[in-house]
């Protein structure tokens, strides 16, 4: 991991940080179906309380991860998607798979025992990420999302679909 990063948790404070990161992500084209980042309100209303991180480079933002759940139904309740997104000038340093793996823990932590992505194929170093995190890929949704925004705007995508199924979380006694 970069040296000098640190990993905490999220706060209201770091909204405009989070938001900005995911702004980047939206503009590569391969990360998300999302054309432009939402207000904070309805981006907190979307995320589960916790597990939520920020990570800090320097004293300054320089990524994030958080879960949404899956369902608002109970029995999905330990069910979460992974969201991750890691500043332009921050990738490639392992600040992508310290934020993965300390979310995994958090996780774990708050009752999850499912936790899952669904990455566009070309987006190989997020995939490669999740598979090098525990993930495995349980399948592949073909046409799913018109996109309608950046480079591959006007054309179908497919998204790959990763799960991390926790060994320790979502036993009998747990759900």
């Amino acid at each position: 991991m970069t040296a000098g990063a640190v990993l905490r948790p999220m706060t209201a404070a770091d909204a405009a940080d989070v938001l900005r990161i995911y702004a980047e992500g939206i503009a590569t084209g391969d990360a998300t179906f999302e054309a432009e980042a939402p207000g904070w309100a309805a981006w907190d209303a979307a995320h589960a309380p916790e597990p939520r991180l920020t990570a800090e480079v320097d004293g300054a933002a320089a990524g994030w991860a958080a879960l949404k759940p899956t369902s608002v139904r109970r029995v999905y309740r330990g069910v979460g998607e992974v969201i991750l997104y890691v500043a332009a000038a921050a990738r490639g340093h392992g600040l992508g798979r310290a934020l993965l793996t300390r979310l995994i823990a958090d996780a774990e932590r708050c009752g999850f025992w499912s936790v899952r992505a669904g990455i566009f194929p070309e987006n190989a170093a997020s995939i490669r990420l999740h598979l090098a995190c525990g993930f495995r890929e349980v399948g592949r949704f073909e046409r799913v999302g018109y996109m309608r925004h950046g480079a591959r705007a006007g054309t179908w995508r497919d998204t790959v679909l990763l799960e991390r199924r926790s060994a320790v979380v979502g036993t009998e006694g747990d759900v």
